[in-house]
């Protein structure tokens, strides 16, 4: 009954903001972002909207030819690192060495020197974009021919947004992360005494000392995106457009596609242009192939379990995976463990190992929502970047429990898979924050679509977007209003103990009659 209900809402909003089909120009990035990405192209596809994908010559995921959209390929000079799977196991390998081993200061500071070579390198890689496009004359004239009607795009790699601007088209993003990080830091007040700052993996009630490590993070992602990240960009927009910041343009989207929740994340401030989007690619469940059915079905009354690393990493290291395996070995449940790596030692006769398997057929995509959607507690392994902070969240809210992959034994970690599967309060508190993810007047993917159709209709959405950005540092947080009522008091406290002297000095004077 309820998804009847859901797919009457769906259809009934989204004939309300029919639109006759719009041209669109999208500029993904690589790997996991686009499984997000592609999803929301096949939904406008499928409202008759004509969509061209921006893609280069090594993309990894990104294909040349798909039924959904038309692509144009550009050659770069260099591939863009984050293009080549190795990349993050390098990563990863490197990372899980220096948290395992307590490598020296001199070991982490050279580890981190290397990381912030590779950002800026990929920066550096991602910005040939923009210079190929606007060289290639023949290009630039078939993208301007076409007649686009709005720009999509992912402002992790933000080169659409110059391209966009050359051709006076609004914008929309598809986003969560930016170049310094999370998205709503440079488009809404984020009071750094509640707001976690991104890699800073905190709830939103925060310690005095937690406080200071918060607003330590921001001064050091700030660093890093004004110092190695945004040059790249700078100098672009320097050569292309003179009279422009690469921060304003990159500012000035029309329409931020957010892909959070406040069911997951923690209440924050918001503007009127960011549209929440966060589980837009859930959705029910198909019926399994036949032997995957077969083997979830032979686990009885025990249920299975599910385990995922995600798009970008093929594998943990063997020692890891085989504590991880022997583990699994001592459930009575079945396992369905999604690997590509090395085969793990200890492998039991529950566990079916697979390179890619129906991942929203067994619980969903993309894990966290997916999990919530569906209503499965987690027992997380944060690995990269924002994972850190997702299981943080779940953690917070009671429907997970996290593992550090450094300290993983086959003991604790079967400990910590039987508390969650065994404590009821896991499943229950999951099973709230399904009830109230569900629980809206429009799918999270229509929602996305609407606005996307919205700016087609209206050629922008300006007047939801705040010229704030534009403001010198000092008049946004009103500096120079504070400097001068401080100045005026101070003038007037003055000018009054001298009139209070002046007046008691005539007193005096007066002597006591």
């Amino acid at each position: 009954r309820y998804e009847r209900s859901v797919i009457t809402q769906r259809l009934t909003c989204l004939e309300l903001a029919d639109v006759q089909g719009g041209k669109i120009l999208v500029f993904p990035v690589d790997g996991s972002h686009w499984v997000n990405m592609n999803l929301l192209i096949q939904s406008l596809h499928a409202r008759d909207h004509e969509v061209t994908v921006v893609r280069t010559s090594t993309s990894w995921y990104i294909k040349e030819n798909a039924p959904h959209y038309r692509s144009i390929t550009v050659t770069l000079p260099e591939a863009i690192s984050i293009e080549d799977q190795d990349f993050f196991v390098t990563f990863l390998v490197k990372m899980l060495t220096i948290q395992k081993e307590g490598a020296s200061l001199i070991g982490f500071v050279k580890f981190s020197w290397e990381m912030l070579g590779a950002l800026s390198k990929i920066h550096q890689q991602a910005s040939m974009l923009g210079v190929e496009i606007f060289e290639n004359k023949t290009v630039m004239q078939s993208i301007r021919d076409t007649q686009f009607d709005m720009v999509l795009l992912d402002p992790g790699l933000p080169v659409g947004i110059l391209v966009a601007h050359e051709l006076k088209l609004p914008t929309v993003y598809n986003v969560r992360w930016i170049t310094s990080g999370e998205g709503h830091f440079v488009v809404a007040p984020s009071p750094l005494s509640y707001v976690p700052v991104s890699g800073n993996a905190m709830s939103d009630k925060m310690t005095f000392g937690q406080r200071v490590k918060n607003t330590f993070y921001y001064a050091f992602n700030t660093f890093i995106d004004k110092v190695v990240v945004c040059p790249h960009y700078d100098r672009l927009v320097s050569r292309y457009f003179p009279d422009q910041k690469f921060y304003h343009l990159l500012q000035g989207a029309d329409i931020w596609l957010m892909r959070v929740d406040f069911v997951f994340e923690f209440p924050r401030p918001t503007m009127p242009n960011i549209v929440y989007i966060g589980g837009f690619q859930c959705k029910p469940c198909k019926p399994l192939s036949s032997e995957l059915e077969e083997f979830v079905q032979s686990s009885g009354e025990h249920g299975f379990i599910l385990m995922s690393l995600g798009t970008l990493v093929k594998g943990l290291p063997i020692e890891i995976t085989s504590e991880i395996a022997a583990a699994f070995a001592k459930l009575p449940q079945k396992v369905i463990w999604r690997h590509a790596g090395e085969r793990p030692n200890n492998l039991g006769n529950n566990t079916l190992l697979l390179e890619w398997m129906p991942q929203n057929d067994l619980l969903g995509t993309n894990g966290i929502y997916e999990s919530i959607y569906h209503g499965v507690p987690i027992v997380g392994i944060p690995l990269l970047f924002d994972q850190f902070e997702n299981v943080l969240r779940l953690e917070a809210r009671g429907a997970a429990k996290v593992v550090d992959a450094t300290k993983i034994t086959h003991q604790n970690f079967l400990e910590t898979i039987q508390e969650v599967l065994h404590n009821p309060s896991y499943r229950n508190n999951m099973k709230h924050l399904s009830a109230l993810h569900r629980d809206k007047p429009m799918h999270p993917l229509d929602t996305a679509v609407y606005w996307v159709e919205f700016v087609i209709r209206h050629k922008g959405a300006s007047h939801l977007r705040t010229e704030s950005y534009k403001m010198p540092w000092y008049a946004y947080y009103s500096v120079d209003v504070i400097c001068f009522l401080t100045a005026d008091i101070s003038t007037f406290s003055v000018l009054a103990l001298g009139r209070v002297v002046s007046v008691d000095r005539s007193i005096h004077q007066l002597g006591p009659d």
